[in-house]
């Protein structure tokens, strides 16, 4: 899915946002594309977000949505596309004639991120997904896609997880206790918030199988704890970063129908984090 017609900015939406690695990352694509439009961050509350799309549309604007609006953007969007309609989140969008198009590409990130992890593919592999909150459909549309079929899920409530698998259409495993959702498990996937914001792990690595992959959507300054005591482990991981920036390539395809340098991309990322 692509635009019609280039946005005349862009914008990350979300609340709080400050945090955004986004502009950074957004805006060297955008420079060394040529392009002359500007990448901001938006903090908005939930109870300005609706009269924020109104202005936004005036303007013509594009961007990405975060965290805690994905739902509610879906929800307002004139026309999707198919994957945000299976997905049930938008968090890219742009404004076509005053309608707003709403896409995602959280998929796009998680799939490069899992071809680079694990490059013989995942179809053979049991794989187990932790949580089942908002990023949960991505992670099960991007395991469906890739061929997987043997998926468990370990969440506080079994009965979220059931729903959002049966809503994307895909099977899955539900398990209570962690450590036997992850037993034999070649891919084990966070998707809960834990380690964001202190040094907790959703499992000790060492509970893990010696032949799993870990793959953290949490990012983090110097990657999360938990990626760095897997890798301390011997077990191949990495963190969300990589989703972020692929993510952010894909969204630029569809906003310009251009190639952004993902070298270009990281190379901003890099430079951010000696500054």
């Amino acid at each position: 899915m692509r635009a019609h017609a280039h946005p005349s900015r862009l914008v990350i939406l979300g609340h709080p946002v400050a945090q955004s690695l986004s502009p950074i990352f957004q805006n060297a694509a955008l420079a060394d594309a040529g392009f002359a439009q500007r990448y901001t961050a938006l903090d908005v509350a939930p109870n300005a977000l609706a009269g924020t799309l109104r202005l936004l549309a005036t303007e013509n604007v594009g961007g990405n949505v975060t965290m805690p609006h994905k739902q509610a953007v879906f929800l307002a969007a004139d026309r999707t596309s198919a994957l945000a309609a299976r997905v049930g989140s938008v968090n890219t969008f742009w404004h076509e004639d005053g309608a707003l198009v709403g896409h995602n590409t959280d998929v796009a990130g998680i799939l490069a991120t899992l071809r680079a992890l694990c490059p013989t593919g995942v179809r053979d592999a049991q794989c187990t997904l932790l949580g089942a909150g908002g990023s949960a459909a991505a992670v099960f549309v991007a395991l469906d896609e890739l061929g997987c079929r043997n998926i468990r899920v370990w969440a506080r409530t079994a009965s979220r997880a059931e729903l959002v698998a049966e809503r994307v259409r895909v099977n899955i495993s539900v398990f209570e206790n962690v450590e036997e959702a992850v037993q034999g498990s070649g891919l084990v996937i966070n998707a809960t918030p834990i380690g964001m914001l202190d040094n907790a792990v959703p499992i000790a690595p060492a509970l893990l199988p010696p032949h799993a992959v870990v793959f953290d959507l949490v990012y983090r300054p110097g990657t999360t704890p938990w990626v760095r005591h897997a890798r301390s482990q011997g077990l191949r991981a990495d963190d969300g970063l990589r989703m972020l920036i692929e993510q952010g390539a894909e969204a630029f395809r569809t906003w310009f129908s251009a190639e952004p340098s993902t070298d270009i991309m990281w190379r901003a990322i890099d430079a951010h984090a000696v500054t």
